[in-house]
């Protein structure tokens, strides 16, 4: 559904929510988009996507992980890594993130339902077929989206925040019960295609 006037009510159709969550490391950007995600496909909602989460060894944070919201998963950084960009202490296999990130976002397109990308940060964006398919699925004005973001500035996320129509949140400690009713309601009350 594109954004305007429903030519058969006259009325303003009802804007397709696109919503950045943005914040400090460790401010829980991912724990709240995987319970929106819980939300969402426990009221019934199409989901698809993928979420990213930390891998540890004996309590120490050793890498990073890509999965796709019901098909898939692969190890996408890690300590232990000596190929790929060098991000802090992590190399990044961006083939093994491209082979479950770039089918996740296809399905996003094509699902109608909710669209999640968890996250669009520095590892990811090493990958330039990554940053094309998010700038497609950006292009893609009837897919409701929530995504997380870094905070940083960015060239290719600096504009996503500043797309028209995103809603880009701050989550904190502090704001993480507020921001999972408001994003989910939004979400809930999205137009269908």
């Amino acid at each position: 559904m594109k954004r305007g006037a429903d030519p058969a009510s006259g009325s303003r159709r009802c804007e397709v929510p696109r919503i950045l969550l943005t914040g400090a490391p460790r401010a829980g950007k991912t724990t709240l988009v995987s319970r929106i995600v819980r939300e969402l496909q426990g009221s019934g909602i199409v989901v698809a996507g993928f979420t990213t989460g930390e891998l540890r060894e004996r309590g120490e944070r050793t890498g990073f992980q890509v999965e796709a919201i019901g098909d898939g998963s692969a190890v996408m950084a890690h300590v232990a890594f000596t190929d790929g960009p060098r991000v802090g202490r992590y190399r990044v296999d961006v083939p093994a993130f491209e082979r479950i990130a770039l089918p996740a976002i296809d399905r996003a397109i094509r699902s109608g339902g909710v669209a999640v990308i968890d996250e669009l940060g520095q590892m990811e964006l090493y990958s330039s077929a990554f940053v094309q398919a998010v700038q497609h699925l950006f292009a893609q004005e009837d897919v409701p989206l929530v995504a997380t973001v870094h905070a940083k500035a960015h060239p290719v996320t600096d504009p996503l925040k500043r797309h028209p129509g995103v809603e880009l949140l701050t989550v904190t400690r502090a704001t993480q019960e507020e921001l999972l009713a408001r994003v989910t309601a939004r979400l809930l009350g999205a137009p269908t295609r």
